[in-house]
């Protein structure tokens, strides 16, 4: 029986920690079966509207080739591509995509209009990006610690997501810890640490499940023996250049660099990023904010460091695809059976 069938993908908290695991579980196999050119497809005849609001390398290609792969077609909404929210309702677009659609992604800004659309539509409704949770990533970032340690378990292993925590990356990682038990580290400065109410929830979960979730802006105590290090970009092309100065002044000691490895004393210890990465000097953003604050060597995460994590760094960006080809399986197949 597929407990996940019809269920919306909106945020990780929805979900218990088996639910989690029997989608990572069957991402492994997805993933076997496309290495392995035996492709079975389950959706057939399956049509999917994906909503991009914000824009997007691997989301937008993973919901793709998952989706075609599985002999699903899509349709690609674009931003201004339609009417959605402006001459028309997000209640009468939900009702309305899901009479012609078996499913509707969503990458935008609000987590709001996520969760309108999810209440109007009647077809399964999956989180591509929010303001809010990221949880789609956060999937493929576990499948790829699973593959790293596959003998560990979630509970046994620790990781540190250091920078900038007042965003959806964080959120969802807090939400997966919350879950599965992951001994979580958020190392900031708290002017960035998560919103209150996002991380009591989190705390108030954790209990249960025997998770460790702590935030602290003394980096050596934060990356103190994990097996992870996890981080993503500081600043975005949508925010004001003040906030650029604000944020990079705050965050700059908190660079990946091998020197904050040093400090985890584990020299196994490996680096995890969601991209884009703003690492190399062959990116513009890069150039100019080395040149406008002093940075020596990438912004969020040292090229060095980038260069030695790269296979996993794009492992973890390739599991996209088959974690969300996993949970579009989950979602639109009744029954499934390889």
């Amino acid at each position: 029986m597929n407990y996940l069938y019809q269920r919306d993908f909106l945020r990780l908290l929805d979900f218990s920690n088996i639910e989690l695991e029997s989608i990572i579980i069957l991402s492994k196999k997805l993933k076997k079966i496309k290495k392995n050119n035996q492709e079975t497809q389950l959706l057939k005849k399956k049509n999917i509207a994906l909503i991009f609001e914000k824009e997007s390398t691997r989301t937008r290609c993973s919901f793709e080739i998952a989706a075609f792969d599985q002999g699903a077609h899509v349709t690609y909404l674009g931003p201004g591509s339609t009417h959605f929210g402006t001459k028309e309702s997000i209640e009468d677009t939900a009702q309305v995509l899901s009479r012609l659609y078996d499913g509707i992604e969503y990458r935008g800004h609000s987590h709001k209009v996520i969760e309108t659309l999810s209440k109007y539509s009647a077809v399964p409704v999956w989180n591509g990006l929010t303001e809010k949770f990221h949880p789609t990533q956060i999937i493929a970032d576990l499948l790829t610690m699973k593959e790293i340690f596959p003998k560990k378990q979630f509970f046994e292993i620790k990781c540190a997501y250091v920078g900038d925590s007042h965003n959806n990356i964080a959120n969802s990682l807090l939400e997966a810890s919350a879950i599965l038990g992951i001994d979580l580290r958020l190392v900031s400065p708290k002017q960035y640490w998560p919103e209150k109410n996002i991380l009591n929830i989190c705390k108030e979960k954790a209990k249960k499940n025997s998770s460790k979730i702590t935030c602290t802006d003394n980096i050596k105590e934060g990356v103190k023996n994990v097996d992870f290090i996890y981080t993503d970009v500081w600043v975005s092309m949508g925010e004001p250049e003040k906030q650029w100065k604000e944020k990079i002044a705050l965050l700059k000691n908190y660079q990946v660099s091998q020197s904050m490895l040093d400090m985890t004393d584990n020299n196994s210890v490996k680096v995890l990023h969601c991209l884009p990465a703003l690492h190399s000097q062959k990116n513009i953003i890069v150039k100019s904010i080395l040149k406008e604050y002093n940075f020596q060597d990438g912004v969020e995460i040292t090229d060095s460091v980038f260069q030695k994590n790269k296979n996993i760094i794009f492992e973890q960006a390739e599991n996209r695809l088959h974690t969300i080809k996993a949970i579009l399986i989950s979602s639109l197949v009744k029954n499934i059976n390889f």
